[in-house]
């Protein structure tokens, strides 16, 4: 990691925003006591990308930082969705997130034309790792858009896709960090855990915003992310909950687990405290 940490940096901690960046900069994150940093490959979320003096900077405050994009859909807003649209990649709307649509992730024209491109200037921006969201395509792509496959079948082909990211970047570079998000049942694939450095889960303890997790996939969540922390992957837990009391327990909990934590809003737009 570049740069000396800050002795008053609690152990495990990181941040995660992907809008809202004061003035179009790092700099707030860059004083931020925290230890990793998660940050949208592109400032805007489309097309003005951070550039490498921009990472170096946030990495000379002590910080490992993780360039974020989707590898299982695409937004409206995002620079290469009309190519995507163009070449019929794009899949069912995501009912959750208007505008933003699951795509063919197992095509070859989705590496060439967003995945590898990504991943391409992450690596020459600097960045430590990439933050990968949206694998849960397997899940909820509607099963009639795409005839003779199952969710097995989609599993089984995400998994492909994050092997091929990390044979790709590791390729390159030998230290860079793979981070898929959510979806830690993906353990169970062959090729997964060997691809991975760590994983991203929301919503262990609160969904947004301030609801307690006590539904049945809750627990299945919590369960299968344990399984990656005994397997010697980083978790970086990721709660929604304003409440102190809310916040409070979400990071007491991250310290029983041994996860690193970080509470904050849906938005992703702003720089909530660590936890102490």
């Amino acid at each position: 990691m570049t740069g000396c940490s800050n002795d008053s940096t609690p152990p495990g901690s990181f941040v995660y925003q992907l809008q809202g960046y004061r003035d179009g900069r790092l700099d707030e994150l860059a004083a931020a006591p925290f230890r990793t940093a998660v940050v949208d490959l592109a400032r805007d979320g489309g097309a003005s990308y951070f550039q490498a003096d921009e990472i170096g900077a946030l990495k000379a405050s002590g910080k490992r930082v993780l360039a974020y994009f989707e590898i299982g859909s695409i937004e409206s807003f995002r620079p290469d969705f009309t190519a995507i649209r163009d070449d019929r990649l794009l899949l069912n709307e995501w009912r959750s997130w208007p505008g933003e649509h699951f795509v063919r992730y197992w095509e070859p024209r989705w590496w060439d034309l967003a995945v590898r491109p990504r991943l391409d200037r992450a690596l020459a921006a600097g960045f430590d790792g990439v933050y990968l969201d949206t694998p849960l395509a397997y899940e909820e792509i509607d099963l009639g858009l795409v005839p003779g496959l199952g969710r097995t079948e989609l599993a089984e082909r995400m998994t492909d896709l994050i092997v091929r990211i990390s044979a790709h970047v590791k390729g390159a570079n030998p230290s860079f960090g793979v981070y898929p998000q959510n979806s830690p049942e993906l353990r169970e694939y062959p090729g997964y855990l060997d691809a991975i450095d760590g994983v991203g889960v929301e919503e262990l303890f609160f969904r947004a915003t301030d609801e307690p997790c006590t539904a049945d996939f809750c627990a299945e969540n919590l369960a299968a992310t344990r399984k990656l922390k005994e397997a010697g992957k980083t978790v970086l837990a990721v709660d929604y909950a304003t409440r102190p009391e809310n916040v409070a327990q979400a990071c007491r909990r991250y310290r029983e687990e041994g996860f690193e934590g970080y509470v904050t809003v849906r938005g992703l737009d702003t720089v909530a405290a660590p936890c102490r």
